[in-house]
């Protein structure tokens, strides 16, 4: 079960499925702030904060973290309940204002879609 929620949390690509690239700072914190990022089938619920913060839960076991916007990408590290979740540096997509897409070393790994509530 760690190993697919570390998949997840890491965050596949297309660009033909209505997702658009964010590649500013700004325009990712107008999608995230004061939202919640969730994907319900493993209960998941991030919150992304303006001052560098990531806390949620996962599985009912917290989440916590740090990130910042490097070269147009989301790039952040976090711990969840204990297990680090190195630092990467993954591409930010989101679709219809009501999905976001990351994809981790910079679009060129797995995914992972989040419904913004």
């Amino acid at each position: 079960m760690r190993t697919l929620l570390f998949a997840l949390l890491l965050p596949t690509t297309s660009l033909a499925d209505g997702f658009v690239p964010i590649t500013d700072r700004e325009t990712f914190l107008s999608y995230v702030q004061d939202r919640d990022l969730r994907l319900g089938v493993l209960g998941i619920t991030l919150n992304v904060e303006p001052d560098g913060t990531i806390e949620g839960t996962a599985v009912r076991w917290e989440v916590t973290g740090t990130w910042d916007w490097k070269d147009g990408f989301f790039c952040r590290e976090m711990d969840w309940s204990g297990m680090p979740i190195d630092y990467n540096c993954q591409l930010v997509e989101v679709r219809d204002g009501s999905e976001m897409r990351f994809t981790v070393d910079q679009g060129a790994g797995d995914s992972a879609t989040f419904r913004l509530r």
